[in-house]
């Protein structure tokens, strides 16, 4: 099968390397990919948001499938194009993907399905939710409605805190029309985890969880990131709380979306609150999770290529996916001053000796080569340096051995990836 892959991060590295041993495929093609996607694909300079760039490729090569990595892609309407072109697409269909292009519309639907969440209110007006703020009190939770690269969301641990959320989500446009609406939600306590399933329209198949770091700074201090590392299983993600979530989260939203004529296909990401009271609802996202995928990727055992063909043609209630027992985890290094102002084009050296650490694995995620061929950093997150191992301190030491083979000046990272679950 001819496969094409859109995107160019750490997940789609983490893709391309998963797809590229699948039996089923003969060529894979990704846009625009990375100087890593280049070792396992043939990259193609075509923006991740360019959908008629991208169809038109796919036809012209006879695509057997389009996979689609980020959100933006599919809330512009890439699977609609799609399929109003002859193409096969793992991911939803714009109307499908508003779950993760609007944060009001994914409570709506939770409301209307009956799914476990945070209460919660919407805004159109800056005066009236520092009203509704100032009336509900902190801890409390300031979310942009529309996408903002994982970066929309400020937990506030104090009113004066919410309140600044609010003039910058809404009046600084820090978000741009991502922030017109807001939402006001309260503030769940417990674990946070991230599951994975994926759907046919009318099928869900769990996958697996994990546990990510948003917080830039060790101990989870400093502001929000797009995810600063991940790790796989999470001790706290028992079977039970899985069969759980799959019955009160995951099934109700698939008939909800399904009864309104949107129904969903390809994966759905749950991000999810484990509190005293059961596994609750934070928000849906409609791909998979950067830097979750790469976890997940290296505990895959069944062929993913055949897993998200039995999605695109309805037939996941025949498949059943094998995972690894092995630990995995992620530690993203990124470059200094992320995740706010960060230089561009600094050398990254060392990844042939981080590669040889036992059980390691390297993803590109903001990376290219230099017309003298040298590898550089061209994003805020540039690498995922993974490993696996027989249990999660296992995977820990090797992915740090591995972090200590880069030797990128210009880079850092957090050194306590998996400090909770390695403290249970």
């Amino acid at each position: 099968m001819k496969v094409l892959l859109v995107g160019g991060g750490g997940r789609e590295h983490a893709l391309a390397w998963a797809l590229s041993g699948s039996g089923l495929l003969t060529k894979l093609w990704v846009a625009p990919g990375n100087a890593g996607i280049a070792e396992v694909a043939e990259c193609v300079a075509i923006g991740a948001e360019d959908v008629p760039a991208l169809v038109a490729f796919a036809r012209e090569r006879a695509v057997d499938l389009v996979v689609c990595g980020p959100e933006a892609p599919l809330t512009l309407g890439l699977a609609d194009a799609c399929a109003a072109a002859g193409l096969k697409c793992f991911g939803p269909s714009a109307a499908a993907a508003k779950l993760e292009g609007s944060k009001a519309f994914t409570r709506e639907v939770a409301t209307a399905a009956g799914v476990p969440g945070a209460e919660w209110a919407q805004f159109t007006e800056a005066e009236a939710a520092r009203a509704y703020v100032r009336a509900k009190g902190a801890p409390i939770v300031v979310k942009a409605d529309g996408l903002a690269a994982g970066k929309g969301v400020v937990v506030a641990a104090t009113v004066a805190e919410a309140e600044q959320a609010i003039t910058e989500i809404m009046e600084d446009k820090v978000h741009g029309a991502a922030g017109s609406t807001l939402l006001i939600e309260e503030c769940l306590m417990g674990q946070e985890v991230s599951f994975f399933a994926l759907c046919d329209g009318e099928t869900a198949l769990p996958m697996a969880a994990a546990q990510d770091h948003k917080r830039v700074g060790d101990g989870d201090t400093g502001p929000n990131t797009g995810g600063m590392g991940a790790y796989s299983p999470p001790p706290a993600f028992t079977p039970a709380i899985e069969a759980e979530v799959m019955d009160r989260i995951i099934r109700p939203t698939l008939a909800e979306m399904a009864r309104r004529g949107t129904p969903f296909r390809g994966v759905l990401f749950a991000g999810l609150m484990l509190t005293e009271a059961g596994p609750k609802l934070i928000e849906f996202n409609v791909r998979f999770g950067d830097p979750e995928c790469q976890v997940l990727m290296l505990r895959l055992q069944s062929d993913l290529l055949a897993a998200l063909l039995a999605a695109c043609d309805g037939e996941l209630d025949r498949f059943a996916l094998r995972w690894s027992a092995e630990a995995a985890m992620v530690v993203v290094m990124a470059a200094r001053g992320y995740p706010g102002a960060y230089a561009r084009g600094s050398v990254i050296e060392g990844l042939e000796q981080a590669a040889q650490v036992p059980g390691a694995q390297v993803f590109h995620a903001g990376t290219a080569r230099d017309e003298q061929g040298h590898l550089v950093a061209t994003g805020g997150r540039v690498l995922g340096v993974s490993a696996t191992g027989a249990t999660l301190r296992v995977a820990r030491d090797a992915a740090y051995t591995a972090v200590d083979a880069v030797r990128w000046p210009g880079g850092f990272c957090r050194r306590d990836i998996g400090w909770r679950a390695l403290e249970m």
